[in-house]
C-alpha cells in the first residue's frame, strides 16, 4: 500500500469537514502535477495508452476532477476558502475554451471523448455560476460556450453519452444562452426508450446492465433534476420517482463492510459505484424503502471500504484497477485520468454545511438474504450476516469491450473473493476460470460462455443455455445453498470435449493459506485463505479436483490467487456434470466434517441432501 494511501485511509469520513479533506487529498497530487507541468486545463500522469489520444488522455484527468472542485466551490465563500483549487480549476476552463491559448481542448469530432467530459464541465459551472462565470467578461463567456456547443453538431452514442448533451443544455438555458431545446427534447425523449421498471434503465444495450445504470443513468437523471428544477420540465419528477423506486433493489448490492457487487465494465472508476446515493442526497429526492441515515451509510462506508484498498499509487494519483492497481483488467477507454470520474462522489460537498445530510447519523440498512432482480438478470444472496454477497446471474453481455465474458457472464460474483479476468487463452492457468465453467477439443485453449442463447432468473436457481459450437448444447443451473452452491450442467455433445470449472479464487502468497482436507468429501479441494475458505467437490464420476494457481494479475482484488477447481474429459453423447461449489466468506476451518452431499438429477427434479437439510427442486427448463 503507498505512503499516500496510508495517510488517507485514516479519515473517519464523518463531517463535511471530513469529506473535504479527502477530496482535496485526492486533487493535492494532480494538481501540483499540473502546476509543475505548466499545463493549465490536462496534465500527464503516466503513459499507458487508450482509444483517444494522448492530448485527450490529459484533458480527461483535468476536467474529472471538476466533478470535487465544482461542490467544493458551490458558494463564493466556499470559492475563496478553497482558492487554490478554484483558481487553478477555473485558469484551466480559461485556457482550455481559449481557441488562441497553446492549451486549448480543440476542435472536436463525432464521438470525441471530450463530450464526455462536458458533464463535468458543466455542471461544476452552474454550481459556481455566481463566483466564477457570471464575473467573466463577455469574451470568455462566449468562448466557454462555443466550445461547449460542439456537442450540439456532432454525433455521440444513443447511451448515457445523450446526459452529457442534456446537462450542457441545462446549463445554457439556465445563463441565458441559445440551447438547442429541439436537441434537449429528442434526447429525454430517448433516454425514456432505454427505462425499463422499478427505476432501472438499460444503457443503449438491453443485456447491458451495469454500474451505468447507477452512476450513469440515475446520477445523470437525478442530476437533472436538481440542476434544471428551475425549468418546469416534466423530467425533472421523473427521473427524481424514478430514482426514488431504483433505491429500494440497488441498495442490495451493496455489504454491511461499505464494499460493492464488482461486476461489469469500468469498475476502475472504484467509489464511483456509491455516487447514486451522493446524487439523490444532493436532489433531495425521497427514496423508497431506503432512509436518509440509510443511504449516509451505504455511499459513506463504500467510500471509507475503498479509502483502505491500495488503490493509490506511490506519487498519490488514482491507479487504473480495482482492488489494486492493474492493467489486466481495463477497458480500452481507461486513461491514467480515467479514474477521476469516481469524484462525482463529492456531489455533496454542493449542500449547506447545515444540511440534513450532515446531521443525520448512519444506519445500517437490512440486507434480504435473498432477492431476485429480473432487470439486471440476478439472483442476489447476502451471507455471513450482511458481510458477504454472491449474485447469480445469466443474460448479460457485453459485446464491444474488453473482457466482457469475464465481467458479465460468470455464474457467480462474490464481493468478498472478486472474480478474475483472462490473461490468456492457451493454457487453463491464463484463463483464471474462477466460476465459471470452461471447455476445449485438447488440453489448451479453453473458452467460455459468451452470449447465452437462453436464460432465466428464479428464486430457487438460475438457468443459462450455451453452445460454444453448434453441435454442443450446454444446460446450466446454478442453484444457491450459501455459503454453497450446487451446478448442474445438462450437456449434450458430437465431439469430444476437456472441461475446466473453478469455485471461488482467493488471496494466495504461499504462506497466507493452506489447503484443508475434508474427510466426508475425500474427492474434493478446500483452501483456507485470509478472506475464507473456497472448495469444490465433483459430484460426477470421471472428475478429479485440484488446486490451481492463477497468472499474477487476473483476480479484481487480489495479486496472486488459488483457485479450487475440477477437471475432466466426456466423450461424444449426453451427459450430467454436477459440483458443489464452496465460498465460506471470512469463515476459517469450515466444519466441512459436516457437509455430506448426495445430490441426484432424475429427469428435471434434483434431489438430494446439502448442509443436513433435504432438498427437491424443478428444474423447469429440463421438463419442456
Amino acid at each position: 500500500m503507498s505512503l499516500f494511501n496510508e495517510s488517507l485511509k485514516n479519515n473517519a469520513l464523518k463531517t463535511r469537514a471530513d469529506y473535504a479533506a479527502a477530496l482535496t487529498a485526492i486533487l493535492d497530487p494532480v494538481y501540483q502535477t499540473m502546476a509543475a507541468q505548466g499545463t493549465p486545463g490536462r496534465f500527464h500522469l503516466s503513459d499507458s495508452g487508450s482509444v483517444y489520444d494522448r492530448d485527450r488522455r490529459d484533458i480527461e484527468g483535468f476536467m474529472r476532477t471538476l466533478w470535487g472542485v465544482g461542490p467544493l466551490c458551490s458558494t463564493p465563500q466556499r470559492a475563496q476558502t478553497y482558492q487554490k483549487y478554484f483558481k487553478a480549476a477555473t485558469a484551466g476552463i480559461l485556457a482550455g475554451c481559449d481557441s488562441k491559448s497553446p492549451y486549448y481542448w480543440g476542435e472536436l469530432h463525432a464521438y470525441d471523448q471530450l463530450f464526455v467530459e462536458m458533464g463535468s464541465l458543466a455542471t461544476m459551472l452552474i454550481l459556481t455560476k455566481d463566483s466564477f462565470w457570471d464575473r467573466l467578461p463577455a469574451q470568455q463567456q462566449d468562448n466557454i460556450y462555443q466550445w461547449l456547443d460542439q456537442i450540439n453538431h456532432h454525433t455521440i452514442p444513443k447511451t448515457n453519452w445523450l446526459f452529457f448533451r442534456i446537462l450542457v443544455n441545462t446549463f445554457f438555458q439556465r445563463v441565458g444562452r441559445p440551447a438547442s431545446s429541439q436537441q434537449l427534447r429528442a434526447d429525454l425523449t430517448e433516454i425514456d426508450r432505454y427505462y425499463l421498471a422499478d427505476g432501472w434503465y438499460f444503457d443503449g444495450y438491453p443485456q447491458q446492465i451495469d454500474y451505468y445504470i447507477p452512476f450513469g443513468m440515475q446520477y445523470y437523471g437525478v442530476l437533472y433534476a436538481a440542476l434544471s428544477q428551475d425549468q418546469q420540465d416534466d423530467h425533472s419528477q421523473i427521473f427524481a420517482d424514478r430514482a426514488g423506486q431504483f433505491a429500494r433493489t440497488f441498495a442490495n448490492w451493496f455489504t454491511n463492510s461499505g464494499a460493492a457487487l464488482p461486476f461489469g465494465r469500468s469498475l476502475t472508476y472504484r467509489f464511483a459505484q456509491s455516487g447514486f446515493w451522493a446524487a439523490t442526497a444532493f436532489a433531495k429526492v425521497p427514496l423508497a424503502g431506503v432512509s436518509l441515515a440509510e443511504a449516509k451509510y451505504l455511499l459513506l462506508n463504500n467510500m471509507r471500504h475503498w479509502l483502505q484498498q491500495p488503490i493509490f499509487t506511490s506519487e498519490g494519483f488514482l491507479s487504473i484497477g480495482y482492488g489494486y492497481p492493474n492493467l489486466v483488467m481495463a477497458e480500452g477507454y481507461n486513461a491514467p485520468g480515467s479514474p477521476y470520474w469516481a469524484l462525482k462522489n463529492f456531489i455533496i460537498l454542493a449542500l449547506p454545511d447545515n444540511d440534513d445530510f450532515w446531521q443525520v447519523a448512519e444506519q445500517k440498512p437490512f440486507f434480504p438474504e435473498r432477492q431476485v432482480n429480473p432487470y439486471a438478470h440476478m439472483l442476489l444472496i447476502h451471507g455471513h450476516q450482511g458481510d458477504e454477497l454472491q449474485v447469480f446471474t445469466a443474460g448479460q453481455h457485453s459485446h464491444e469491450h474488453a473482457h466482457g465474458e469475464s465481467k458479465y457472464e460468470k455464474y457467480v460474483y462474490s464481493t468478498t473473493f472478486g472474480f478474475s479476468v483472462k490473461k490468456g487463452s492457451v493454457l487453463p492457468k491464463q484463463g483464471a476460470f474462477d466460476n465459471t465453467l470452461a471447455v476445449s477439443e485438447s488440453e489448451i485453449n479453453f473458452q467460455t460462455a459468451f452470449g447465452y442463447e437462453e436464460y432465466q432468473t428464479h428464486e430457487q436457481y438460475v438457468y443459462s443455455l450455451w453452445r460454444p459450437w453448434p453441435d454442443v448444447t450446454i444446460r446450466n443451473f446454478m442453484i444457491p445453498f450459501y455459503p454453497w452452491h450446487l451446478r448442474v450442467h445438462v450437456i449434450e455433445s458430437s465431439r469430444q470435449l476437456f472441461l475446466r470449472e473453478g469455485s471461488f479464487s482467493c488471496p494466495w502468497n504461499g504462506l497466507a493459506g493452506h489447503e484443508v482436507k475434508a474427510p466426508a468429501l475425500p474427492n474434493g479441494c478446500f483452501y483456507d485463505s485470509p478472506v475464507g475458505v473456497t472448495g469444490i467437490v465433483p459430484l460426477s464420476a470421471g472428475f478429479s479436483a485440484e488446486l490451481s494457481l492463477p497468472e499474477p494479475n487476473t483476480n479484481l482484488l487480489y495479486p496472486e490467487t488459488a483457485l479450487p477447481l475440477i477437471k475432466g474429459q466426456l466423450a461424444p453423447g449426453q451427459h450430467v456434470v454436477i459440483t458443489a461449489c464452496l465460498g465460506a466468506a471470512f469463515e476459517h476451518e469450515a466444519d466441512l466434517e459436516l457437509a455430506d452431499i448426495n445430490v441426484h438429477l432424475d429427469g428435471s427434479i434434483l434431489s438430494g441432501e446439502l448442509l443436513g437439510h433435504s432438498f427437491s427442486l424443478s428444474l423447469v427448463e429440463l421438463a419442456k
